[in-house]
């Protein structure tokens, strides 16, 4: 008699984005920033993550963060780690409790989701990232795991908009030929990008079972940290992990 495994015990996904309202940073850092790389006191920093893992009801060493880098580097991870894992651009994990953040204050924060296998993760997709093929990486590691794209579904959260973001025209064509819906016009009527319209496109090329969008701007929502608007600024984070 052939034993059957065991059923993996139901998870939820779970997706957090934040914005920079309700933390103790101060100008121009104000007031939730995340990010520990951009010159904010660090004292302030930790004091916001530590707000963060407590209004998701999870222990702040559960939190995992990168080194972000634009680049393609996966990471799969199955527990706490001490320290931003180095010259990485997106987190994998099935493990329940272990939470996955990926930092933003123009670039797309991706936050997958596959119920069915129980598998999450976070990207951070800006343009090079769309480039260079960060998410197609992001859904074979984790499909490494188990993970179908039929059972998979996708947050875009805010980022900056096509009619805000100006770019070189070689730029434009640069990402246009990883992602053609990606290539826009500015408000301006000079070469653009939408990030998450290119997304949207490799996603659904992928075969996601669906690709919602956060419309926000970043630029345009002062609620939200923009890099391309203030420069010197905070970064939020979008957050996913299985409960």
């Amino acid at each position: 008699m052939s034993e059957i495994p065991a059923a993996r015990p139901a998870v939820r996904p779970r997706r957090v984005v934040t914005d920079r309202r309700g933390g103790r940073s101060r100008p121009p850092y104000d007031a939730f920033n995340l990010g520990v790389h951009v010159g904010d006191d660090p004292v302030d920093v930790a004091a916001n993550r530590e707000r963060l893992a407590r209004e998701l009801g999870v222990p702040g060493e559960r939190l995992v963060w990168m080194d972000q880098v634009h680049g393609t580097a996966v990471a799969v991870v199955d527990g706490p780690v001490e320290a931003p894992l180095p010259a990485t651009d997106a987190l994998v994990t099935r493990t329940p409790g272990v939470v996955l953040c990926v930092l933003v204050a123009d670039c797309v924060p991706v936050l997958l989701a596959d119920p069915v296998a129980g598998v999450v993760a976070a990207v951070h997709a800006g343009r090079e990232g769309v480039r260079q093929g960060v998410v197609p990486a992001t859904l074979a590691a984790m499909a490494r795991l188990g993970s179908r794209p039929a059972d998979t579904t996708a947050l875009l959260g805010p980022a900056v908009c096509g009619p805000c973001y100006e770019v070189p025209r070689a730029m434009q064509a640069e990402v246009a030929r990883v992602a053609p819906a990606a290539a826009v016009r500015t408000r301006r009527g000079t070469p653009g990008l939408d990030l998450r319209a290119g997304l949207d496109e490799l996603l659904t090329r992928a075969g996601l079972a669906q690709v919602v969008h956060d419309p926000r701007c970043t630029v345009e929502d002062r609620r939200l940290f923009s890099h391309r608007r203030d420069g010197v600024t905070g970064r939020q984070a979008g957050v996913t992990w299985l409960s």
